[in-house]
């Protein structure tokens, strides 16, 4: 089979190319990385164009098929592997799962802007600007209702590791970045993403990167 591409931005800031990043990672596959750094040159969105049309990362390359948007990026995935378990096994989790991920895709624009991921420095109780603290809320719900309805063979949202975990994988780190104040259940999912080696490996290359984004810094 072709090797398989994943053009991504730097690790400190880009939350959208931790996803795939991290499901691949997490699901044994193998696969080259492309990082191109992002803001810190005026070029940078023409050096993505060499990889996808969108301009933006992550971008997967594979069998002369380019997908890019991190979500198309795993549904892309678990139809070209199959036999790993991307989603859950059960109708109603795989539901559950799916729809999460979604509305993480497309929603909390104000946790999104007002505490943007950075992994090598901590701001607590900064960003908690207006409606913040409503998309906190609504975060650790889906939390507590997916691992009290789903979870409870193992420590993730759905006991084993699924899509749905890569995607609040940069919400994990937010919330350590800033300090958020959470419940138990959510406090321990945190402490299990972070406890992923494949989590620790994405940290400690984004606290060696030296690029700096000046929006993603208080």
């Amino acid at each position: 089979m072709t090797q398989l591409t994943l053009v991504i931005g730097n690790k400190n800031y880009s939350s959208w190319s931790l996803r795939p990043w991290l499901a691949m990672k997490q699901f044994g596959l193998e696969f080259n990385e492309i990082r191109i750094p992002l803001y810190n040159h005026p070029d940078y969105s023409l050096k993505i164009r060499q990889y996808s049309s969108s301009g933006k990362v992550p971008v997967l390359l594979h069998d002369k098929q380019t997908v890019w948007d991190s979500l198309a990026i795993c549904e892309y995935l678990a139809e070209t592997f199959p036999t790993l378990q991307w989603w859950p096994k059960d109708k109603a989790a795989r539901a559950l799962a799916r729809s999460i991920s979604a509305e993480m895709h497309s929603g909390f624009q104000n946790l999104r802007q007002n505490m943007p991921m950075n992994c090598r420095t901590k701001y607590p109780g900064k960003g908690l600007e207006p409606g913040v603290q409503q998309d906190i809320d609504r975060i650790t719900t889906i939390w507590q209702e997916s691992r009290q309805k789903f979870g409870t063979t193992g420590n993730l949202l759905f006991g084993n590791f699924t899509i749905a975990d890569a995607f609040f994988a940069p919400v994990v780190l937010r919330f350590i970045t800033y300090d958020v104040e959470l419940d138990h259940v959510s406090r321990n999912y945190v402490e299990s993403v972070l406890a992923l080696p494949e989590m620790q490996e994405w940290i400690n290359t984004a606290k060696n990167e030296t690029e700096i984004i000046p929006q993603n810094e208080f």
